[in-house]
């Protein structure tokens, strides 16, 4: 099966195949590099990795435009209930939702989670199950081990690892993650949106993992 990866900038993707779409961190306004905006996007779910602006991003326009189905932290579920969003699947570390397009399951990310002064749950990554194909959105995190056994379980083809420093890890720290992950394909994330965050991706080059760097706006198909 193909699956068509469409960046959006910074942490965000649109997952799409087979008639099934899924957007991923949609954080376009206010992103300077991003490219769409949030009427141009069509989807039937939206997943979310945790509680932070540049990542909730235009969820709530986005979902009630699409009436689409958001996947998050059970906090984050709770707050997009109370903005009006109908369809929500709350989940945590260790959970897995299912889809019409497959499932999504939580992992662990070492982060923190807020939104406007509010909680927002442990912040997670996403492993993702799109008609066959396996994409893990790290999330924004720092290393941690298990990233191994993440791999192992779950045998990405495909994961976004954030790589931008200060926040997250950086390109060193990163291309470490892809070794222990071994995904056939990892796509740097996180980077170069603010002044204060690493402005390229030098220094991400992982032993035995193909790098695939993309500019916002653009789409890569994966698969045949």
């Amino acid at each position: 099966m193909a699956l068509d990866i469409t960046f959006l900038g910074h942490a965000g993707f649109l997952l799409s195949g087979n008639g099934n779409s899924l957007v991923i961190d949609p954080f376009l306004s206010g992103n300077g590099l991003a490219v769409h905006r949030p009427e141009d996007l069509s989807c039937d779910y939206i997943a979310l990795t945790h509680g932070h602006a540049d990542h909730i991003g235009d969820t709530v326009a986005i979902a009630q435009h699409n009436d689409a189905t958001v996947i998050g932290a059970f906090e984050i579920c709770n707050y997009l209930g109370e903005k009006g969003i109908k369809k929500l699947e709350p989940g945590n570390a260790g959970g897995c939702i299912r889809t019409e397009f497959g499932w999504v399951a939580f992992t662990q990310a070492f982060h923190s989670s807020s939104y406007e002064g509010r909680y927002m749950g442990m912040p997670n990554g996403l492993v993702i199950e799109f008609n066959g194909l396996v994409f893990y959105h790290c999330g924004d995190t720092g290393l941690f081990g298990d990233m191994q056994m993440i791999g192992e379980i779950y045998k990405p083809d495909i994961a976004a690892i954030p790589i931008g420093d200060r926040f997250t890890m950086d390109a060193t720290l990163g291309a470490k993650a892809a070794e222990l992950i071994k995904p056939r394909v990892a796509i740097p994330v996180h980077y170069k949106t603010f002044p204060i965050l690493a402005q390229d991706a030098n220094g991400f080059t992982p032993h035995g993992v193909e790098v695939r760097e993309l500019e916002p706006g653009e789409t890569w198909r994966y698969g045949t």
